[in-house]
C-alpha cells in the first residue's frame, strides 16, 4: 500500500472535522463531494447554503447534502465568534466592531470554529494567498507550544528507492520562513520530523543540510546550521539528527562513509532540512522537475491545529489528498 493510500485509510478510520472555507470554488466543492462520498472526513463548508447547493447541482455533485454548511451572515455563532476574536486581538488594537466585520470572512470564521473546538483543521488557498490563509490561523489558533515560527514541509515521492525510506523523503522549510535563525531552524527540524511521523508514517532520520560536511568549510551560515543542530538535539535528545551535512553525505552511504564516518544519519537521511527558504524551495522543485519526483504539499507545520495552504493551481486530487493529510495531522495534534 502506498503512502497516499495509507494516509487515506488512516483518515477514514478516524474521521476528522475539516473546514473548507472556499466553498464556492469549483475544485474545492468537487473535492468536498468526493470526500463525503468516500467518508474521508466530516466536511464543514462556509457560505450561503442556497448558493453552495446550486453550484453542486450545476457541477453534478451528489453528496454535498452530507456536509455541514454554515453561513456567517446568519449563524447563531457569529456574535460569539466575534467576541472571541475581539478578546484574542484587543491587545493588538482590534475593536469589537472590527471583529464583527472580520468574522464574516470565511477564513477567519473557519479558524474560529477550530478555536472553539467544533472543527479539527482547515484548508484554503485555491482562491486565497498563503498570507490570507496563515494570517487568521496565527491570530486565532496560534503556534503550537514551544514553536515560534511556522514552516512548510514537502513530501517527496521519488523514483530512487535507494534514498530515504524506499524513495520517500520529507523536506522543510520550503514555503514560509525566508531566513530562519538557529533557534527557528531547530524548530523547523523538529516540526518536519513530526510531519514525517504523522503524514509519511516514517521514523525520521534528520539531516541538517549545508554546503559543508563536518567542518569541511567555514562560514557563518555553516555555523548557524551547526548551532541549530545542537539546539535540536537538546530539544529532542531521542531524535536521530545530524549536521552539518552536504546533500550527498546525507543521502549516499558511500559518500557518508568518507565524509561523516560514524554518523547514524549520514547516508540514510529521510528528512532534509534546508538552511533557508531559498534553498528549500529551489531544491524541492529541482527534484520534482528534473528528477520526476511527486511533490505533495506544502504541508504547513508549527500551528497548534492544522491549517493547510493550497496552490491556486491545485487540482481536485490535490485538495482531496490535502484533506487526508490535514486529518492525519489533526489526529496527531490531539
Amino acid at each position: 500500500m502506498s503512502i497516499i493510500d495509507n494516509l487515506i485509510e488512516r483518515a477514514k478510520s478516524n474521521k476528522q472535522r475539516i473546514v473548507l472555507p472556499e466553498s464556492l470554488e469549483e475544485r474545492t466543492l468537487t473535492a468536498a463531494d468526493r470526500c463525503l462520498r468516500d467518508e474521508l472526513a466530516d466536511i464543514i463548508l462556509i457560505g450561503n447554503p442556497e448558493e453552495i447547493k446550486a453550484l453542486a447541482v450545476r457541477l453534478g455533485l451528489n453528496h454535498i447534502d452530507k456536509a455541514t454548511i454554515i453561513d456567517p451572515q446568519t449563524s447563531d455563532k457569529t456574535e460569539e465568534y466575534a467576541q472571541m476574536l475581539y478578546e484574542l486581538r484587543k491587545k493588538k488594537g482590534m475593536t469589537i466592531e472590527e471583529a464583527r466585520v472580520k468574522v464574516l470572512n470565511p477564513l477567519y470564521f473557519g479558524c474560529l470554529i477550530i478555536k472553539s473546538g467544533d472543527a479539527d483543521g482547515q484548508i484554503s488557498g485555491a482562491l486565497s494567498t498563503t498570507g490570507d490563509t496563515l494570517r487568521p490561523a496565527l491570530q486565532i489558533i496560534k503556534c503550537a507550544p514551544g514553536v515560534t515560527c511556522v514552516s512548510g514541509a514537502m513530501l517527496l515521492l521519488t523514483k530512487m528507492p535507494q534514498y530515504g525510506n524506499d524513495g520517500v523523503l520529507v523536506m522543510g522549510d520550503i514555503a514560509v520562513t525566508p531566513q530562519p535563525d538557529a533557534s527557528q531552524l531547530a524548530q523547523i527540524a523538529l516540526c518536519t520530523a513530526q510531519t514525517a511521523r504523522d503524514v509519511a508514517g516514517i521514523e525520521p532520520r534528520v539531516a541538517m543540510l549545508s554546503f559543508s560536511t563536518k567542518g569541511s568549510a567555514s562560514h557563518e551560515v555553516v555555523d548557524k546550521v551547526i548551532e541549530a543542530t545542537r539546539l535540536a538535539k537538546e530539544m529532542a535528545p531521542d531524535l536521530a539528527i545530524d549536521g552539518e551535512l552536504q546533500a550527498d553525505a546525507a543521502l549516499v552511504p558511500s559518500v557518508a562513509a568518507k565524509k561523516a564516518p560514524g554518523s547514524a544519519v549520514a547516508g540514510h537521511a529521510n528528512v532534509l532540512i534546508a538552511p533557508n527558504l531559498e534553498v528549500g524551495n529551489i531544491g524541492y522543485k529541482l527534484v520534482q522537475r528534473l528528477g520526476g519526483a511527486e511533490a505533495i504539499g506544502p504541508i504547513l507545520q508549527g500551528i497548534a491545529r492544522p491549517v493547510n495552504d493550497l496552490s491556486r493551481g491545485c487540482s481536485v486530487e490535490d485538495i482531496y489528498i490535502m484533506v487526508a493529510i490535514t486529518a492525519n495531522q489533526a489526529m496527531a495534534a490531539k
